[in-house]
């Protein structure tokens, strides 16, 4: 199996993937149906029947899709998620949200906009068993996802999914609003490296040409959704909090602070 791995990280390598050796050994692992952590014991032993479905693997790989889509998962405040090519990639600084949530009163009622794999709601209704919760999406084969995320960590029956754009038809009041919306410039799209440009939806990467759009678009209705004594979180790209924070001050809604991720960077708009 070394073998087999040490030529797949060179496959990758030259492919342009940041990672080559960590991402051979998640396809290696998942061709075998083992852990990651069970490969060094095995590196002696030969690859075997799996070889083809590895082979296929850093294939999709090499072409520079992404390791969550190959596998269909991804890990995500401590559980495992559901990815497809219809929603955005869950990543570690958008659980900058579920810790500022959690950092706090628990909710009620929880209003999630641009919901994609459900991450947030159906993380916040996880740790929240009293808790019942709305996710939005203007994509139906996202809420599909988001649906099935949410029936895996059994908390459907306090999840409800509506297609909407952003706010549109919304008359309810939540005692939380989070939001992980698109943000990245259109310009800036192009920049990105082909695991994200290529591969994950483009709706849920830009909003248009400031991104801003997002924001202002959601901003005018926020004062109603949001119940008296209640809170919003809203992630936004590196060196925007300026930007999206005077967004929100012009709308009367002076942000509480801006929250940074695990790598210090201000990352999370704090409302409430």
């Amino acid at each position: 199996m070394q073998a087999a791995l040490t030529a797949a990280s060179a496959r990758l390598a030259a492919a342009g993937v940041a990672d080559p050796v960590r991402d051979a050994r998640l396809l290696m692992a998942e061709a075998l149906g083992i852990e990651p952590g069970a490969l060094t014991p095995r590196a002696r032993d030969p690859l075997g029947p799996a070889a083809p479905a590895f082979e296929a693997l850093v294939a999709e790989r090499a072409r520079r899709r992404p390791v969550a889509q190959i596998l269909g998962r991804r890990a995500f405040w401590g559980r495992m998620f559901e990815v497809t090519g219809d929603v955005l990639d869950p990543r570690p600084e958008t659980e900058t949200i579920i810790a500022a949530a959690l950092d706090g009163r628990p909710a009620g009622r929880v209003l999630d906009l641009g919901t994609g794999s459900g991450a947030l709601l159906v993380t916040l209704l996880a740790e929240w068993p009293d808790a019942r919760g709305l996710g939005t999406d203007a994509s139906a084969a996202a809420l599909a996802v988001a649906a099935r995320n949410a029936e895996r960590h059994t908390v459907a029956e306090r999840a409800a999914f509506r297609l909407a754009d952003w706010t549109n038809g919304i008359d309810d009041t939540f005692d939380l609003v989070v939001c992980n919306p698109p943000y990245i410039p259109a310009a800036a799209v192009a920049t990105l490296e082909p695991d994200v440009r290529d591969w994950e939806p483009r709706a849920a990467l830009t909003p248009g040409e400031t991104g801003l759009e997002a924001y202002r678009r959601i901003v005018a209705d926020l004062g109603r959704l949001v119940a008296p004594g209640g809170r919003a979180f809203f992630e936004f790209g590196e060196g925007q909090g300026p930007e999206v924070g005077a967004v929100f001050e012009a709308a009367g809604l002076g942000p509480r602070g801006l929250l940074p991720d695990l790598d210090g960077r201000p990352r999370v708009l704090a409302l409430g």
